[in-house]
């Protein structure tokens, strides 16, 4: 089975069924029943709000009856069909405790999935909690929203009775850390130590709400995995995309509302009139619930006092550019440039690049310097961006890279997601680029280690962990995790150097 049938699958059936020895906690909403699996309580599926189509969330009517939570609940609707039961009534969460009882007083570990801002989903394999709850003794949260156009469509600048709609994603998220806030101490969580992470576009989401006031002191640490949101769509290009998108539909705000949630989807074809291909969403300074960029002109004032983790891989493009692409196998000297030139989003002269490439490193290939150059110019400047602003306006920042390479998948390198497996424990999922070698259990040891001490402490230095310094200037402190993790001043100071002469954008804006 591949690996798109086996999540389509796995988020249609139930895993479970409750059983009368399952796990019962009292919440705000309503009691939940989960179930136990190898030493944990784990609820599936629990109701955190709802949604009028475009507008603001709200939290549900309580129930009077005991709700069983024992299966995912829905994902929210988007291009690609990789999950079933799909709707725009996804706002649910998941938790995994060794122990639902109050005053557990465990660290809270809640994971917002990546995916940009429009696919994706935490019924994924990939982000199952159960081994980093029980190698770690915390209580892990995962969470889904609206995406694409039910949680990003910038309608406010078109009609007035959207005035939530660009950031309404946001919000479901924010909404789900006030759940957390008023529950997790039933479910044996400490409500004072809540972290916060996600990869790429999850890690993008938190780095946004490290700037909404809605969300000041909903969580206390944060974790970006290859995730940056240095500034937000501005509110003339998204109403461009609004309308770019209602012209794809031949429809006027207000017939949205009738649609079915299919022919909504089917207008993300429209083309991005900024970006061009397939129309953006995202966050939006719509001057409401975001009021100014999250990293720009600095790290937004709020965020200070939060202690940070930025990560990277240190081949991320290599996990959505395929080695077996047409574009990769046939690259050569003569077109390298060429094939970089759209790849990049900081705007040097592509052969220019190519020749400081050969120059420093003469042995490399061209498809090397390709995932290297593209790498270092699209998907790591805007963490240097970030952890720059932080370690300027001294607050506490740790910085690492993943450099462990794929075993099984060698071309790979050290892709883009190849963090989710290491820090979920979850080698052997679907979609894991890890392995389950002594190498990759040691990786995974070392991160989940960091994540949990940073959770329990705000310090990821502890057992299992090389002394890891803050991330201050000039140093730049980078943990390098690898089978035999190290830190390392500034490691790819170079790279850093050369994509610095010109500014990065952030793709979107």
């Amino acid at each position: 089975m591949d690996r798109r049938r086996f999540l389509a699958a796995a988020a249609a059936l139930p895993l479970v069924a409750a059983t009368a020895g399952d796990p019962v906690v009292p919440t705000t909403l309503g009691r939940v029943r989960g179930t136990r699996e190898g030493g944990l309580a784990v609820f599936r599926g629990i109701q955190y709000g709802g949604a009028d189509r475009f507008q603001a969330p709200r939290a549900p009517w309580p129930s009077k009856e005991v709700v069983d939570a024992v299966r995912f609940g829905p994902s929210s609707p988007q291009r690609g069909g990789r999950y079933a039961g799909t709707s725009e009534d996804c706002l649910y969460l998941n938790v995994w405790t060794p122990d639902p009882r109050a005053g557990g007083r465990r660290p809270v570990m809640v994971y917002i999935h990546g995916g940009a801002y429009s696919t994706g989903s935490v019924a994924d394999p990939l982000n199952d909690g159960r081994h980093l709850a029980a190698a770690e003794d915390v209580v892990v949260v995962t969470v889904n929203h609206r995406l694409n156009v039910f949680g990003y469509l910038y309608l406010a600048a078109l009609d007035p009775r959207f005035p939530d709609s660009g950031n309404a994603g946001q919000l479901d998220l924010i909404l789900a850390l006030k759940w957390v806030r008023d529950n997790i101490a039933a479910f044996g969580g400490d409500p004072s130590r809540v972290l916060v992470f996600g990869q790429s576009g999850g890690g993008a989401k938190i780095a946004t709400m490290m700037g909404m006031p809605a969300a000041a002191g909903l969580f206390h640490r944060a974790v970006t995995m290859s995730g940056q949101q240095v500034t937000a769509s501005g509110p003339i290009n998204a109403a461009a995309r609004a309308r770019a998108y209602l012209a794809y539909l031949k429809a006027r705000p207000i017939d949205l509302l009738s649609m079915p949630q299919e022919r909504l989807v089917e207008g993300l074809a429209a083309t991005d009139p900024v970006l061009g291909g397939g129309v953006y969403m995202g966050p939006v300074l719509d001057m409401k619930w975001l009021t100014r960029h999250p990293f720009w002109p600095d790290a937004n004032p709020q965020s200070k006092a939060v202690p940070m983790i930025l990560g990277n891989t240190r081949d991320e493009t290599r996990g959505f550019i395929d080695p077996d692409s047409e574009k990769v196998r046939t690259l050569d000297w003569d077109n390298l440039a060429e094939r970089m030139a759209p790849e990049l989003r900081v705007d040097l002269p592509p052969d220019w690049l190519v020749a400081q490439y050969r120059r420093r490193f003469p042995d490399w290939s061209p498809e090397r310097i390709f995932y290297a150059a593209t790498t270092a110019g699209r998907s790591w400047p805007g963490q240097v961006i970030e952890a720059d602003a932080r370690a300027r306006a001294g607050a506490p920042t740790w910085v690492y890279q993943v450099d462990f390479q794929s075993p099984t998948q060698p071309r790979r390198g050290a892709p883009h997601t190849m963090d989710i497996a290491l820090a979920f424990g979850t080698l052997d999922a679907p979609g894991s680029f890890t392995g389950t070698g002594e190498g990759a259990r040691i990786a995974s040891r070392t991160l989940m280690s960091a994540f949990a001490g940073f959770a329990r402490r705000a310090d990821p230095n502890g057992a299992g962990v090389p002394h890891w310094d803050q991330y201050r200037l000039p140093q730049r402190a980078t943990l390098l995790v690898d089978a035999a993790s190290r830190a390392a001043d500034d490691p790819r100071r170079w790279e850093r150097e050369l994509f610095a002469r010109a500014p990065y954008i952030q793709p979107g804006s």
